[in-house]
């Protein structure tokens, strides 16, 4: 369980590194005066995507190991 609590917190970090990768330099200045005052800031805003990119590659890998279940024949001998 351990291992992919780790793989999944790395996922995350990588994602958003990626995300605050591609945001302009003026939304990442950490003077606040220049920064966003909205609801809802851009770091807010990464790390939700990130998190739902995460959530998303956890839930494919279930799906799929369900489904892999799933499809096997079931022998009608008993246990």
């Amino acid at each position: 369980m351990h291992d992919i609590t780790t793989t999944m917190t790395a996922i995350t970090h990588v994602v958003y590194a990626h995300l605050r990768a591609w945001a302009p330099d003026a939304l990442l200045d950490p003077d606040p005066d220049r920064r966003d005052r909205g609801a809802v800031s851009l770091e807010q805003a990464l790390w939700y995507a990130a998190a739902a990119t995460a959530v998303g590659i956890v839930a494919t890998v279930i799906w799929t190991k369900i489904k892999t279940e799933a499809d096997k024949p079931v022998s009608p001998g008993g246990l």
